[in-house]
């Protein structure tokens, strides 16, 4: 007796629903991510075993470099115009609104306040180009102190990230956390890069 031959069918499977759920992904995800803000300066972190993490949100950044400068950095395009404001009317200077609309966009200051109005007047890649000096940190003219005032009072959520260059001097750092723990905070993190514990 002959065997039935059952028909075979087709191993072929149409993709073009698939292609299609990709492609819808991939552009969610391109449009939806939000890019890291460029730094001002380039920091080299020291190195530690702490496994703790910053947040991702409502970081107030401090950045020191190697030759001792300070940066300052918030974010939240909203609370650096309130930050903005609050230090205006601290040093009776008044920001027109298209300076707070170009001061909201940066991610990082080192400039004294009283050169910031020239900066925020400059194009953007034309302050991609100025080398700032820092904000003052000294007893005479302790400005970062008061940048930490205005931020924290424009968002008191705000977690204070330390970063400093693995270079840095120890007074220009110890100085750092003297001018925050006059604002009455003992709670900040020092960012370092994670290697290897040796005792795991």
């Amino acid at each position: 007796m002959a065997k039935a031959k059952i028909p075979r069918k087709s191993t072929s499977v149409d993709m073009t629903a698939m292609c299609d759920v990709a492609f819808l992904l991939l552009t969610f995800f391109i449009l939806t991510t939000k890019f890291k803000p460029d730094e001002a300066v380039v920091v080299d972190t020291p190195s530690s075993i702490s496994e703790l993490k910053v947040p991702e949100t409502n970081v107030l950044q401090i950045m020191i470099d190697k030759e001792g400068r300070v940066f300052f950095g918030i974010d939240g395009q909203e609370t650096r115009v309130q930050m903005l404001e609050r230090i205006g009317s601290k040093r009776n200077i008044t920001f027109t609104d298209v300076e707070k609309a170009q001061f909201s966009l940066v991610s990082n200051v080192g400039i004294p306040i009283g050169q910031l109005k020239p900066y925020l007047a400059m194009s953007g890649s034309e302050r991609g180009k100025v080398e700032q000096p820092g904000v003052p940190i000294d007893s005479l003219n302790n400005e970062l102190g008061d940048w930490i005032l205005a931020a924290r009072q424009s968002n008191p959520k705000f977690k204070i990230a330390i970063k400093g260059d693995q270079e840095t001097e120890y007074p220009v750092v110890k100085r750092v956390f003297d001018i925050i723990q006059d604002k009455n905070v003992n709670d900040f993190n020092f960012v370092t890069d994670l290697e290897a514990d040796p005792f795991k």
